[in-house]
This record gives structure tokens, sequence and C-alpha cells, in this order.
């Protein structure tokens, strides 16, 4: 794969992690600065088609990427950190759900979930106390429309307990794993992308996951779970507040 063909396969993720829809050379110019021709477009997706990167699922559409092209493209992702501003937005929703006395895990899942727009898992293995947050979400995103594959995904969160200890036992403290598609060690949501964090509390061993369609924000989603973890496995980093007014919170550095 060439430097051009590695750009044509980041952009037509891009377009789709955006759309959903197919994408076609014609779109590739329209958003993009290629200098060539839609021909050498169509020549540069053929290869990526056939080294297994895109698929297109009709004759006359566009190319979608595969779990290959997805993985070429997560293994390309360098770090990135959430800013300053996204950072202060957790801390305060951290601070104010622990000065109500919230159940952790639930409101943690709640956060994960409004932050990616995906479904998000938290709690204590030890405990057996892992809490769901973003049916919803997923409910909205057109991967999801097939009853059939909504009735698996909700069977399989039924039982994600076991599924996870077991995946948790194959991760280090402080790892974040992606897995994508087909590569899901959990039957039921090979059609979607995890991705899983285990940290240390002084309670255990806690978990966070998100999971989505595999056209998922991988960078944003990966930079979340990692500062979420930070976050709660050394709760006094977080930055003091005062409460100057009812539901109004001022932070301090």
């Amino acid at each position: 794969m060439n430097t051009r063909q590695q750009e044509v396969l980041k952009a037509i993720i891009a377009l789709y992690s955006e759309t959903a829809e197919p994408v076609g050379s014609q779109v590739l110019l329209e958003n993009f600065d290629f200098d060539v021709s839609s021909a050498t477009l169509r020549n540069d997706m053929a290869f990526l088609e056939e080294e297994g990167y895109l698929y297109q699922p009709h004759i006359s559409a566009g190319r979608i990427p595969t779990d290959q092209g997805y993985r070429f493209f997560v293994e390309a992702l360098s770090d990135k950190e959430l800013s300053r501003e996204e950072q202060k937005r957790l801390q305060a929703e951290l601070l104010m759900l622990k000065a109500k006395h919230a159940r952790l895990g639930r409101s943690t899942a709640k956060i994960l979930s409004a932050f990616s727009g995906n479904l998000a898992v938290s709690g204590l293995l030890s405990h057996e106390e892992l809490y769901d947050f973003g049916m919803k979400e997923m409910l909205d995103k057109p991967e999801f429309q097939d009853l059939d594959d909504l009735a698996r995904l909700v069977e399989t969160l039924d039982t994600l307990d076991d599924k996870l200890e077991k995946i948790i036992e194959t991760l280090k403290t402080g790892e974040t794993r992606i897995y994508i598609g087909e590569e899901n060690p959990i039957t039921g949501i090979e059609n979607c992308s995890m991705i899983i964090s285990p940290y240390k509390t002084s309670e255990g061993t806690a978990i966070l996951a998100i999971i989505g369609p595999k056209r998922m924000d991988y960078a944003k989603n990966k930079s979340l779970l990692e500062y979420m973890s930070r976050l709660l496995s050394n709760s006094q980093n977080l930055l003091p507040l005062i409460i100057i007014a009812p539901n109004v919170i001022t932070l301090i550095r």
C-alpha cells in the first residue's frame, strides 16, 4: 500500500464514520484534496478492496471499511489527549455525582455514554456489579436497525459480567485494548467494536468499556477511557471545586 492509498483509506474511514454511507471516488474528490483523477482513485479503491481493507456492499455502491481496514487505521493512530475543557467537564461531572452520593458505577457509565455517544459499561468485577448505559444511543444508529442484531446485543449484555472477567484476565492494569468486529472475544457483538480498560481501586479490579459501531471515533473513545480510568483510580487528583449557586459549579485550578 503506497502513501496515497493509505490516505485514501483514512479518508474513506473518516467519511464513513460521519455518514454510515458507502464512499465513492467522486465523494472523495469533493471532500479531500486528492490531486488525481476520479479514475485513479477508483483504481486505488479497487486495490484496497483486493487487499482486504475495503469492500463494496453492492456493485453500484461505493466502498466501506472492513475489520482489516479499521485495524490498519487504529494501529496508525497517535495518542490523543482529551482537551483541557473536556477534562474539566469530566471532573465536574464526577464531583457532582460524588456530592450527590450517586451510585458511581452507573453514573460513570452514563457519563461515558454521554461523552462517546455509544454504549458504556462500568463497574467492579470483584463485586460482580456492572452497569451499562446508552442503549438508546445504539438504537439511533443505522447499524442497529436490524431487530435480530439488536436482540443479540441485548442478550449479550445480560451475561456480560462473566465474559468481561475472562477478558480482563488477559489484560494488564492500565492497559487499553481495542477489539474490532470479528476480533471481538464476546459472541454476539461481532458487528461492533469494543474498547476496554481495567483499573485498580481500593475495592478491587474495576472496568470501563465502550461498545459501539465499528465506525466509532477510536482516538476520542480510547482517550476518554484512559482519562476516566486515571480519575477513578486516583480520585484525589480531581480538581477542587466550589459551589457558588444552586447547580452552578466553578472549578479552581
